[in-house]
């Protein structure tokens, strides 16, 4: 005789209700046990979309495609939902890239002012982040408005990147790894590009966040010198579950970027190779280089830092003086400088506090031109062992009393600046 059949159906009836309140009760446990909110971070982000109880994980293969788990999936339908999550947050084009110190909260969020579309934060160490509430509460913050966003984190170890990437995933749009830092302390720690010499490792942290998190996995990478071992690299990546690749042109060893140009040949290659969203890294210092990357490469958006740090608004059009007087098209004094961009960038640190180190940085950046006249107004900033905002801000009005102004350049065309970000 069958269970739901009479008599047995009311005794039936009872215990289907008593199992699903027992499940609901147990998935609101395992939600609030497994929750742990970053210290600093925003507690009115809709994080229901974006969590799942531990009963779920056997369920995967039954899933829909919006479940990002991808252990059953076919190489198809992975592509297939990297591009719908990709046209889902608008196709951004014009994207802060990750920067260490540099690419904070407040920075992102003055960048997205002026035309920014989407940003990656600085680079995060996954095991510290992992181990360190302090370090998550200083070096991660966000907002409801900082959105799209990629979360970037170095590692070696697989284990150790999830831990860290499930204190993010409710918070971010992609969890990105960072394959493509060259600098010394890569080396030494034995993450970034250095990861280049050990693939399989590589492959094992991207299919570690493929197959266990709800948000894609992106990957920042430089080319190998030989083109080819570019192209297998970028497809071990998507085939390893990547749903973005940023590709910067330029190899481990070339580190300065005013003395090597970017490939972007090889950004192109690598569109071609891959069936992923494509972003492009290198030498984009003005709207023009933006558009030229764009069709040069077939990216599917770009790219900007070292620039970004001197010129925050490039993405709505605006240009130093070293790109615009030096142009063979006329340009016009944009009504805006560096001294402004510092302000409101300053006015952003006491909305959404970061350490002083930022702050003090990207003084440098913004204002180094004007210190160049007034050397003793730097010197002054460089006495100060300790700053404030009332310093920050008097300094802002000593260089304007002694007549600094270095405007940022907007072309002088009818349309004047760009539209929507990309020159038209």
């Amino acid at each position: 005789m069958k269970l739901n059949s009479w008599p047995f159906s009311p005794l039936f009836t009872s215990l289907k209700h008593l199992s699903r309140s027992i499940h609901t009760m147990a998935s609101s446990i395992s939600e609030t046990l497994t929750l742990t909110l970053p210290a600093g971070s925003p507690q009115d982000l809709n994080l229901d979309e974006h969590l799942c109880s531990e009963q779920q994980e056997h369920q995967d293969c039954q899933s829909s495609s919006a479940d990002w788990p991808s252990r059953c999936l076919t190489g198809e339908s992975r592509i297939e939902r990297a591009w719908a999550h990709w046209k889902k947050l608008g196709q951004p084009k014009l994207i802060v890239a990750p920067m260490v110190d540099n690419s904070e909260l407040p920075f992102r969020m003055l960048c997205r002012k002026y035309g920014a579309q989407a940003a990656y934060t600085p680079m995060l160490h996954s095991r510290i982040f992992s181990e360190n509430e302090k370090y998550r509460s200083q070096e991660f913050t966000t907002c409801k408005e900082d959105r799209p966003l990629f979360v970037q984190f170095c590692a070696n170890d697989p284990d150790t990147l999830l831990e860290a990437a499930q204190r993010v995933e409710p918070y971010c749009d992609y969890v990105d790894i960072n394959l493509g830092c060259p600098q010394r302390i890569a080396r030494r720690g034995n993450y970034g590009a250095f990861l280049m010499d050990n693939l399989p490792l590589v492959k094992s942290l991207v299919e570690k966040l493929a197959l266990n998190l709800h948000v894609p996995v992106s990957c920042k990478i430089r080319v190998f010198p030989n083109l080819q071992d570019t192209i297998n690299y970028a497809r071990m990546l998507e085939d390893a579950g990547c749903s973005l690749l940023a590709v910067h042109g330029r190899t481990r060893d070339e580190k300065d970027g005013r003395k090597f140009r970017a490939d972007w040949n090889a950004i192109k290659a690598v569109k071609n190779a891959v069936n992923i969203p494509v972003l492009a890294n290198g030498d984009i210092r003005h709207m023009d280089d933006v558009q030229r990357c764009l069709e040069e490469t077939g990216a599917d958006g770009v790219l900007s830092a070292e620039t970004l740090l001197e010129n925050p608004a490039l993405f709505a059009g605006f240009q130093t003086a070293e790109w615009a007087l030096g142009g063979e098209e006329g340009n016009k004094d944009g009504e805006l400088d560096q001294a402004n961009l510092l302000v409101e960038y300053l006015k952003l640190c006491e909305k959404y506090p970061v350490p002083w180190r930022m702050i003090r940085s990207h003084v440098h950046k913004l204002l180094g031109e004007w210190f160049r006249i007034q050397p003793q107004v730097r010197d002054d900033l460089n006495s100060q062992s300790k700053l404030t905002f009332e310093f920050l801000y008097n300094m802002v009005d000593q260089l304007r009393e002694l007549g600094v102004r270095i405007p940022l350049y907007t072309k002088d065309t009818p349309a004047g600046r760009t539209s929507n970000g990309i020159a038209t």
